[in-house]
């Protein structure tokens, strides 16, 4: 099927939407290959403990993604620390560019997912790596026995607090509004574990030294700032897409940066598909790996179509 080209199909990214793709990619006949600019599981590998996923009453993001990596490779071969820099859309095929060379293909999957959306406060950039963390299951080790704070108040702030404080620390959580946006379940976790809320506060400024020392809080319900000493801020306040490659190939996006797909995972462009995080929606790792296998599919029927042609 592949003709001139090197894979039928490429797959941008190894989160498990891009794992998925790449497995049923291979298993409806076609020669693919998934590239990932990190190490497989993207986001999942920092999710400290994951209870919805059907088949594991619990389990470690980084261990989930683990397994699924294990299964992928048996199937399909996964190229990890290269980097995609641009597609170039030709006559018949795409070709994809990467940190490390370039290949030829008849279809590709965007599955690039999201990155971390940043404070945007004074005291962020510098203090990164020095008191300032996105990953709880990362960097919580370090901070055992220290006060620290978590800003966000949805699944992932929630879910960063409880891993936090079981391991040790001192935490206080700081809520823009003046009730939490996650699962009802987790929040019941939460309240349990006897964590500070601030509510209806923001934080303006990180400062310390060599490391955090501090952040400085705003109160918008009595509209005062104050100090709270802390050596950890861990940020969890959502995610924004990882949208370059669908800028510069053109693809349709809403407003928000997302790519628009069709209920097959075709994007505007012909034999380009999304899957997951990209898609935005229901942001877990179930649909994910669902949306990946049905772009493979998609572009497994699409081929055979396009041979034809």
């Amino acid at each position: 099927m592949k003709k001139g080209a090197d894979y039928d199909l490429i797959v941008v990214g190894a989160g498990p939407a891009g794992m998925t793709a790449g497995m049923y990619g291979v298993r409806s006949g076609l020669e693919t290959l998934v590239v990932e600019k990190g190490i497989c599981g993207g986001l999942s590998n920092e999710a400290p403990e994951i209870e919805n996923y059907p088949g594991f009453k619990k389990v470690g993001g980084m261990e989930l993604a683990e397994k699924m990596k294990e299964q992928a490779s048996e199937y399909v071969e996964i190229k990890e620390l290269e980097a995609v820099k641009r597609i170039e859309l030709m006559e018949k095929e795409m070709r994809v560019f990467t940190e490390k060379g370039s290949y030829l293909t008849n279809a590709v999957v965007i599955s690039t997912g999201t990155k971390h959306r940043r404070l945007g406060v004074k005291g962020e950039e510098g203090f990164l790596g020095r008191g300032i963390s996105y990953c709880a299951t990362c960097d919580g080790f370090f901070f055992r026995d220290k006060p620290v704070i978590v800003v966000g108040g949805g699944d992932s702030a929630v879910r960063e607090a409880l891993y936090l404080r079981n391991i040790g620390c001192e935490v206080t959580l700081i809520h823009r509004r003046g009730e939490l946006r996650a699962e009802r379940y987790l929040q019941k976790n939460l309240e349990e574990t006897g964590v500070h809320i601030l509510w209806n506060s923001v934080v303006k400024e990180i400062k310390g030294d060599k490391a955090v020392r501090g952040v400085v809080r705003y109160d918008k319900k009595k509209e005062i700032e104050d100090e709270l000493p802390v050596e950890g801020v861990f940020v969890s306040i959502g995610e924004e897409p990882v949208n370059e490659l669908a800028v510069q190939m053109g693809i349709m996006m809403d407003k928000n940066g997302y790519i628009i797909v069709d209920k097959s995972q075709r994007t505007n462009l012909e034999r380009v598909y999304a899957a997951g995080d990209i898609t935005g929606g229901v942001r877990q790792v179930v649909v994910a790996c669902a949306e990946g296998a049905i772009a493979a599919t998609a572009a497994y029927n699409d081929l055979l179509e396009f041979s034809v042609k």
